[in-house]
């Protein structure tokens, strides 16, 4: 099986091609990445080990998209992630990045007969519809919904399903990452190739470059490491947003399973998160770092809510276990504390900004 893993030097591609390379022993991998991504050059070398075959290119070149060797599946991890991409940055560019690139890898399968799998994302729910949830705030460190309450379409005591709404607004990121899902479906039934859409919660995993804005977990272990600034933004500053918490290696290992299998009857989209024993507050992860770190930090408080910022997300998977059978198997505190061993061994990295 020949395979081209797009943002191959990124945080989830890197591990997703190991990943591959254990499950199918004689596959051909193939890997594109512009670089531009602050770190990612230290995967190269992982790359180089598996046999990955290198481009440094970019997917939203339609030119270098066509001189890519003929595949059998394309992983599409490439992106810009950010919610903020867009409004910080040029916001044509992140259209060139996340949808023209996945227009032009749509037509390398259509030309290959080749099958695509989409790592997409859960920033394409309806913001607007998110916030609308009613929430029990009685808890000291997290938000919990009330479900004596009237719940919006889509939503349950697993959380958000592949139901729940995508009207406007997602962010221009998940706007892109929504416009690409619909055309992969599209191409999907114009030209009968293999198309799946993994919307997926906040990865996390060792060896992360996070951010604020992206990668919120490795990011606030690092700073509290380092004893940088933390805070408490939106929602009155208290930190009790919730997300749930996706390990890289199950989704690496569900990536496995799809293209391992591919079935005509499986759901082209489907939620894929930590679901309810992975959800974790900003006061939770604040509990975390001090008791395992072994030092107390202040983080400050801002009240302001960013208008991209929801109050909570937590996957429902059950479509997930149904077509697939998959479950996240890591523990949250396992996940976690591997974020931790990975930082204090990688101090001097972390330090200088990757």
């Amino acid at each position: 099986m020949k395979i081209l893993i797009t943002g191959a030097a990124g945080f989830v591609a890197s591990r997703t091609a190991r990943a591959v390379k254990e499950a199918f022993e004689d596959s051909s991998l193939c890997g594109i990445d512009n670089l531009s991504r602050k770190g990612s050059e230290t995967n190269l070398s992982a790359l180089e080990k598996l046999g990955c075959r290198f481009f440094k290119g970019d997917i939203g070149s339609e030119q270098e998209v066509a001189t890519l060797p003929a595949v059998d599946w394309i992983i599409d991890c490439a992106a810009n992630p950010s919610v903020l991409g867009g409004i910080t940055t040029g916001s044509k560019q992140l259209v060139s990045d996340n949808l023209v690139g996945t227009l032009n890898l749509l037509e390398k399968c259509k030309r290959d007969q080749a099958g695509f799998l989409m790592i997409s994302t859960s920033r394409v729910y309806s913001i607007g519809e998110l916030r609308s949830i009613p929430f029990d705030e009685s808890h000291p460190m997290r938000l919990a919904p009330d479900l004596t309450r009237p719940l919006p379409a889509g939503f349950g005591k697993d959380g958000i399903s592949e139901s729940f709404s995508t009207r406007s607004p997602l962010s221009l990121y998940g706007a892109t990452k929504l416009a690409s899902e619909i055309m992969a479906l599209e191409y999907a039934s114009a030209f009968d190739i293999p198309v799946l859409i993994d919307r997926c919660s906040n990865i996390a995993g060792p060896g992360q470059f996070g951010k604020v804005d992206q990668g919120i977990y490795s990011y606030w272990i690092y700073q509290w490491l380092l004893g940088r600034p933390l805070s408490y933004t939106g929602f009155g500053g208290k930190g009790k947003q919730v997300r749930d918490l996706l390990d890289v290696n199950d989704l690496a290992k569900l990536v496995c399973l799809q293209i391992s299998s591919p079935r005509k009857d499986a759901p082209k989209v489907i939620n894929v998160g930590g679901g309810i024993e992975r959800a974790i507050s900003l006061q939770d992860l604040s509990a975390f770092c001090g008791d395992v770190l072994g030092i107390e930090r202040e983080v400050t408080r801002n009240p302001d809510t960013h208008k991209f910022d929801v109050p909570y997300f937590v996957a429902d998977n059950s479509l997930a276990a149904r077509a697939w059978g998959w479950r996240p198997e890591v523990k949250l505190a396992a996940t976690l504390d591997s974020i931790v061993i990975w930082a204090k061994n990688n101090i001097e990295l972390i330090k200088d900004g990757f």
